[in-house]
C-alpha cells in the first residue's frame, strides 16, 4: 500500500521541496509514497478568482472562503476516500509521535494549507477537518507545517529507514527524550566517550541510556514524564 499525500495549497510549487531529497526523496522516487498538489485557486470563481474575503464582524486580514475550499476538498477527496482530512493550523492539537505513527499506518492524508488570517469555520465543520499544529508559533502559511508533518510520517513508512530500529529508539517514542550519542574519535577537545559505552556490556549500556534519557527529560521536558508508560529505574 502506497501512502498517498494530497496537499491543497495556493503554492503548489513549494512541494515536494525538502521532501524531494534524502530519505523522503528516495522513497518518493521508489513509490513508497505519492504526492499530489491541488491548486486551491483553480476552484475559485469570477474574474479574479478570489479565495479569500474580509472577516465577518470586522478585523484585520482576510479569511479563506468556505465555498472555494469546499469545492477543492470535494474534488481532491471525493466520497469514499477514507483518508483523514487535515488542516495545518496554529490552534490545532499539537502534533505528537503517536499521531504521526497513526497517520503512517494509514493509507495517506488530505492536507489543507491555510493562509491569511485563517479558514472559515463552516468548512472546517462541514468537511470534518482535523486541525493540527506543529508548534506554538505562527508561520506565514500551512505549507512549511505540512512539510514538517509529512517528513515525520514518511520516515516511518516501511522500508524508508535503513535501520528499522532507528524509528523506535528516538525521542518521544518511549515517552522520554533520547539519550546522548557519541562516536569516534575517542577523545575530542579533552572530552572522552563515557567508559560504559566502550565496555561491551550491553546490559549496562542499555541501563545507562535509559537513565540518561530520564535525566534529560526531567531537565528539559518534565511535562513528558507522567506520560511514560514504563518508569525508568536504576
Amino acid at each position: 500500500m502506497t501512502f498517498r499525500a494530497t496537499v491543497l495549497t495556493l503554492f503548489p510549487e513549494m512541494f515536494p521541496g525538502v521532501l524531494g531529497h534524502s530519505l523522503a526523496g528516495r522513497a518518493l522516487a521508489e513509490n513508497a509514497w505519492s504526492l499530489e498538489t491541488v491548486q486551491i485557486r483553480d476552484f475559485a470563481e469570477g474574474k479574479h478568482r478570489n479565495v479569500d474575503d474580509t472577516p465577518a464582524g470586522g478585523g484585520a486580514g482576510m479569511v479563506m472562503r468556505a465555498d472555494v475550499l469546499a469545492r477543492t476538498i470535494d474534488a481532491a477527496s471525493p466520497e469514499g476516500d477514507s483518508r483523514p482530512r487535515l488542516l495545518m493550523s496554529p490552534r490545532g492539537r499539537p502534533l505528537n509521535q503517536q499521531r504521526v505513527r497513526e497517520l503512517a499506518d494509514g493509507d495517506g492524508a488530505v492536507i489543507l494549507c491555510g493562509r491569511f488570517e485563517g479558514v472559515d469555520q463552516r468548512v472546517i465543520d462541514a468537511r470534518g477537518l482535523e486541525e493540527i499544529s506543529v508548534g506554538d508559533y505562527i508561520l506565514s502559511g500551512g505549507e512549511p507545517a505540512a512539510l514538517v508533518m509529512l517528513d515525520a510520517i514518511i520516515r516511518l513508512l516501511p522500508g524508508v529507514m535503513g535501520n528499522e530500529a532507528s524509528g523506535t529508539e528516538e525521542s518521544f517514542e518511549t515517552g522520554l527524550l533520547e539519550h546522548p550519542h557519541y562516536t569516534r574519535p575517542q577523545e575530542f577537545e579533552g572530552l572522552t566517550i563515557p567508559e560504559v559505552l566502550t565496555s561491551g556490556n550491553h546490559a549496562k549500556i542499555a541501563e545507562w541510556r535509559r537513565e540518561e534519557a530520564r535525566k534529560l527529560t526531567a531537565e528539559r521536558r518534565s511535562d513528558l514524564l507522567p506520560q511514560t508508560s514504563q518508569p525508568v529505574t536504576k
